[in-house]
């Protein structure tokens, strides 16, 4: 929760794909913004000494190359529907999102008193325990195949490939039950941002 008065820390959640840094970023038009990207964090602490100590201990020399960690050697280790995947999707989470959640504290604390708003943008953040960092979480509903087009372009994945990356997260549905508030993103990404920016400014905080 934040500790200034006048600072909202929202919670952003939805599909992969959905728009969520392009709506939390949008809203700097309307308030004074933060942006916590914890995937570009996850990424950072990777270059730790302790998280690098703990997946080459875990997984080997296989996913580095050299000293720097190969990402898509990892992930292909992470990602799957197989056992083996999901027992190595936990046993990176435990060396990785300990480190995440010390470097998301540190820039809750670093955020300027003059910040109205702290948009928080986790993939896994109800994974991970995160949501207890946020006053209020809201969802970005997306259809599948507007998704599906974005990673498509994006990342060159498929179909499968997504369907694959979510089948490791909370379920949509359930992120959406948690949520506070459901941003209809089937339109205009202007109009998504109008709808977060209006639940925003009737937000006591």
């Amino acid at each position: 929760m934040s500790t200034r008065s006048k600072t909202l820390v929202v919670g952003i959640l939805g599909g992969i794909g959905s728009g969520k840094s392009a709506v939390s970023r949008g809203l700097s038009k309307h308030f004074k913004t933060y942006l916590i990207d914890a995937d570009r964090v996850g990424h950072d602490v990777l270059g730790i000494p302790i998280v690098r100590d703990g997946i080459r201990r875990d997984f080997g020399d296989s996913v580095f190359d050299e000293s720097e960690i190969n990402r898509k050697s990892l992930a292909r280790q992470v990602f799957g529907s197989q056992i083996h995947h999901q027992q190595a999707l936990i046993k990176l989470e435990k060396i990785v999102h300990p480190a995440i959640r010390r470097q998301v504290e540190k820039q809750l604390t670093e955020v300027s008193e003059e910040t109205e708003v702290v948009v928080l943008d986790a993939a896994v953040m109800l994974e991970a325990g995160w949501n207890d960092l946020c006053d209020t979480i809201v969802f970005v509903d997306t259809p599948f195949e507007t998704r599906l087009k974005r990673v498509e372009e994006n990342r060159g994945w498929t179909a499968d490939e997504l369907r694959l990356r979510e089948s490791s997260q909370v379920s949509l549905d359930d992120k959406q039950e948690v949520s506070e508030f459901v941003i209809d993103n089937s339109g205009s990404l202007e109009n998504a941002i109008g709808q977060l920016a209006s639940f925003i400014k009737k937000k006591p905080h």
